[in-house]
């Protein structure tokens, strides 16, 4: 397995690779407990139990760091339920083929560490412009670019009639996480969960879309 520092300089070894992300782990934790302020680089050394010399080698800065956690929490999230498209087999309609992906998107969303990592992003959007960006990005819009995707798939099949993915599959993607994201963000992780039913939300919404769109 090979991998690069944040700066990109040269590849890791199995040791070094093990160090980072212990480094990472424990930034989160203290990151999402303490706020991006209160956290210092001798703490997050001394909690992932590296020598500082380890860690400013990985990372060089405590931006440098933050900008690293958010980058590879928003893709790790993103390639668990977007890493392959799903199959469409011949027996398969919409509502099927886009439920499964959405009640695994509405999951991972609605993880606690990733609401945590949100709201921490929207409170540094002044100092960290490009931080927004990347969770921005790598987030909810390639969410929105690989259902578009599957969108354009399930047209082709004739199973949807859509002339516009694009705008279908943002229309789909608030329909599904509008509500229980809005609930999550304002009044807290609980609050999401409560009354959800991920199976019949999704159904509900789909209802909605395939009345617009099913063939």
């Amino acid at each position: 397995m090979s991998m690069k520092t944040s700066r990109g300089e040269r590849p890791l070894r199995p040791s070094s690779i093990a160090k980072r992300e212990a480094i990472l782990a424990a930034a989160q934790e203290a990151f999402l407990a303490h706020g991006y302020d209160a956290v210092t680089m001798d703490s997050i050394a001394r909690d992932s139990e590296v020598a500082k010399q380890t860690l400013y080698g990985h990372f060089g800065s405590k931006e440098a760091l933050f900008l690293e956690l958010v980058r590879s929490q928003t893709r790790a999230a993103s390639e668990r339920v977007m890493n392959e498209p799903p199959p469409i087999a011949p027996d398969d309609d919409a509502r099927s083929v886009l439920g499964r992906v959405l009640r695994d998107q509405l999951d991972t969303v609605l993880a606690p560490h990733l609401l945590a990592l949100r709201r921490l992003v929207i409170g540094l959007l002044a100092p960290f412009p490009d931080l927004a960006r990347e969770l921005y990005e790598h987030g909810a819009q390639r969410a929105i670019r690989s259902l578009a995707e599957l969108i354009g798939r399930l047209d082709d099949a004739e199973l949807l009639a859509v002339p516009d993915a694009d705008r279908a599959a943002t229309q789909l993607n608030w329909l599904v996480m509008g509500e229980p994201v809005n609930r999550a963000m304002l009044l807290g992780d609980d609050a999401a969960r409560i009354g959800l039913d991920t199976a019949a939300h999704v159904d509900e919404a789909l209802d909605v879309f395939l009345a617009a769109y099913g063939r």
